[in-house]
């Protein structure tokens, strides 16, 4: 039973690394990112790497994400209409 729930969540890591890249606005990107961050903690805390689980959840998608909304703020968004 475990095998079937890391192939799952290893097929969401694929489709929302593609949807990140696919994607035409920025903080959807980041918000594709930060679950990819998520996903990507449960994968390792299922491999028992626990710590490792943990850094990345904090800073892959906490810190990461808040930086990143942080910048993303600051810049001028136009639109090529």
């Amino acid at each position: 039973m475990i095998w079937q729930l890391e192939l799952a969540l290893f097929v969401m890591l694929i489709v929302v690394a593609i949807i990140a890249l696919e994607v035409d606005d920025l903080v959807a990107a980041l918000a594709a990112l930060t679950a990819y961050s998520f996903i990507a903690a449960a994968l390792l805390a299922m491999m028992s790497a626990v710590d490792v689980a943990l850094t990345e959840a904090s800073l892959g998608a906490g810190i990461t994400g808040v930086l990143l909304i942080g910048g993303i703020s600051l810049m001028r968004r136009r639109s090529v209409d």
